[in-house]
């Protein structure tokens, strides 16, 4: 016995506009609240040059610094004892006027630069203004 009758039956539908009022609120808040990063890594490569020598070169003080931090001057290897030590001895190699000479730094393409700005920081303590950095050709 059937008491309800014969009907035909309505498939349920999903209402979607209501559930697209929610999405896009939620990406509003998620856009404004989230803090963006930008993480790089510089892949560098250190540059090449050529230049014509100059005819006339002053005294020039080489200065070599390794991948190990270790430091050497006119083929006398060293550690870095401090900013004092390492000046007064860029003075010694420098001759007779330590300010006219050119120090010319030989730095190893993986040494730290930490270990560069040591070399330039004792050149500033010492008084020698003119520093250039050796490159290679390619």
């Amino acid at each position: 016995m059937n008491f309800r009758g014969y009907r035909m039956r309505e498939e349920p539908e999903i209402n979607f506009i209501p559930l697209i009022d929610v999405l896009l609120v939620i990406l509003i808040f998620l856009m404004v609240s989230t803090t963006y990063q930008r993480i790089r890594e510089l892949q560098i490569t250190l540059p090449y040059a050529s230049a014509e020598k100059p005819k006339a070169s002053p005294r020039e003080v080489l200065v070599g610094v390794n991948v190990d931090g270790e430091y050497e001057i006119s083929g006398q290897r060293f550690g870095y004892q401090g900013v004092e030590d390492f000046a007064s001895r860029l003075k010694q190699s420098g001759g007779d006027k330590p300010e006219d000479a050119i120090i010319i730094i030989n730095a190893d393409a993986k040494s730290s630069h930490q270990s560069v700005v040591r070399v330039m920081e004792a050149a500033r303590a010492a008084g020698m203004a003119k520093i250039t950095f050796a490159t290679q050709e390619p």
